[in-house]
């Protein structure tokens, strides 16, 4: 499913809530079957999710079967989808693999503001977006151990057409590129979320370290 882009705005004017002292904003990104909604599974299990709002961005698509509306992601239609962005409650969107996703502004500001951090899954081009947005936002790339890897995960979970698994890993190869441009880059080996899900966690602890009290304004 496609739309036109021409037809949405294109930003979200930052600067409505200066967040609570130290409280961070953390994009975690990686291609299609890296494994990162496992690893954010592992991540709300761990002792520091109360300091923590895992914002769930929009989808414009139905859910797979495996899938739960407001849990995994905002399950609306396209035209929905338009109405959000027009009237401005979006920090980024950007079609993925032919649907609309992004990112509730609401859930990311009020996290910050009450001394949460907004820990966000999207996507490269909306990670590009959030950082040109938020400059002090930190990003962390998930990367599978090899592109074989990544395409082996991909058949095991059979979500795709042949034709779609081709584009899924066309594409992951074109988002890997992006990974240097990353603050972290981490690599989930197979059956090893919970360890990179500690991994990523004590990561954002040295962050907040380095960081001290700074406000990121969103």
């Amino acid at each position: 499913m496609t739309h036109d882009a021409g037809q949405l705005p294109s930003d979200v004017t930052p600067g409505a809530v200066l967040g609570a002292p130290g409280a961070l904003l953390v994009i975690i990104s990686g291609p299609a079957g890296v494994g990162k909604d496992t690893i954010l599974r592992e991540l709300k299990e761990l002792p520091s999710a109360v300091r923590r709002e895992f914002v769930v961005t929009y989808k414009s698509r139905d859910p797979r079967p495996e899938e739960v509306d407001g849990e995994h992601y905002h399950f609306v239609t396209p035209e929905r989808f338009r109405e959000i962005w027009r009237a401005g409650g979006l920090l980024e969107a950007a079609e993925v693999h032919g649907q609309w996703s992004g990112t509730p502004v609401a859930g990311v500001r009020r996290a910050l503001g009450e001394g949460r951090d907004a820990v966000l899954k999207i996507d490269v081009q909306g990670a590009a977006t959030v950082k040109g947005l938020v400059p002090d936002a930190l990003r962390i790339f998930v990367s599978p151990p090899s592109i074989d890897e990544l395409r082996r995960r991909l058949i095991e979970r059979a979500t795709e057409t042949p034709e779609q698994l081709v584009i899924r890993l066309r594409n992951a190869e074109i988002e890997m590129q992006s990974a240097s441009e990353y603050d972290y880059r981490v690599v989930n080996v197979t059956d090893g979320a919970s360890d990179t899900a500690r991994l990523i966690d004590a990561l954002i602890d040295t962050e907040h370290a380095r960081r001290g009290t700074r406000r990121i304004r969103v």
